[in-house]
């Protein structure tokens, strides 16, 4: 089991699979497209599990609040659907931790849409705690 950042083109691409069982509406070329371009304005990093292949991939970028400090926010973390309930996402969970530790992160976040009760009890058993609501408004 290797945990590493995806650095290449390769390995954004290989990503993609896993990605798309959670972010559909993506093609590949777009979402090479938008982790290049996210890497480069906010430090988005895709990091990934492969196991005899990729088992989970996760999204994720450091920034820091006024209020509570650097932290490190996952953007989007899955298992995939053939893996899960194997310790896949725990693990790579751990690594994101660690790695925001090792970052001098004081936090480590995440938004997870109100309907994931899966995740949300996952997160939970992960140690992490509701602390907010989040809000939205489309422009359009």
């Amino acid at each position: 089991m290797i945990i590493s950042l995806a650095k290449t083109e390769k390995e954004i691409s290989d990503c993609f699979n896993l990605i798309s069982q959670l972010r559909q509406h993506l093609t590949l070329a777009d979402f090479i497209h938008k982790v290049k371009k996210m890497s480069e304005s906010t430090g988005y990093e895709l990091v990934y599990l492969n196991d005899d292949g990729i088992k989970a991939v996760a999204g994720i970028r450091m920034s820091e609040w006024l209020h509570s400090g650097r932290y490190l926010e996952i953007e989007e973390l899955i298992t995939d659907q053939s893996a899960r309930s194997k310790g896949y996402g725990g693990t790579l969970f751990d690594w994101i931790f660690c790695y925001a530790k090792d970052n001098s992160c004081k936090q480590v976040k995440l938004v997870s849409g109100v309907s994931r009760e899966n995740a949300h009890r996952f997160y939970l058993n992960k140690g992490m705690v509701f602390e907010a609501k989040y809000f939205s408004l489309n422009i359009d």
